[in-house]
């Protein structure tokens, strides 16, 4: 059995509310576009300061996922 082979794509996740909910928008949104996702690795997190206080979460990632036979996507 051959291994996988992967596409690694980076987007950005932002959020007020906190770098979870920044993390999950970035894969949300690659799951609604993309197939076979398995991993994703931070590679920067930045916020933004406003009056003091933590006002914006912005988390940089690699989502990597699997680069798919015609098999596993239905149409071979």
């Amino acid at each position: 059995m051959a291994g996988q082979t992967y596409k690694i794509i980076e987007l950005v996740g932002t959020s007020d509310v906190g770098l979870k909910e920044a993390i999950d928008s970035a894969v949300a949104r690659a799951a609604a576009t993309l197939k076979g996702l398995d991993w994703f690795e931070v590679q920067q997190v930045r916020g933004r300061i406003e009056d003091g206080r933590v006002a914006w979460y912005q988390v940089d990632l690699k989502i990597g996922f699997r680069v798919m036979s015609g098999d596993e996507l239905g149409t071979e």
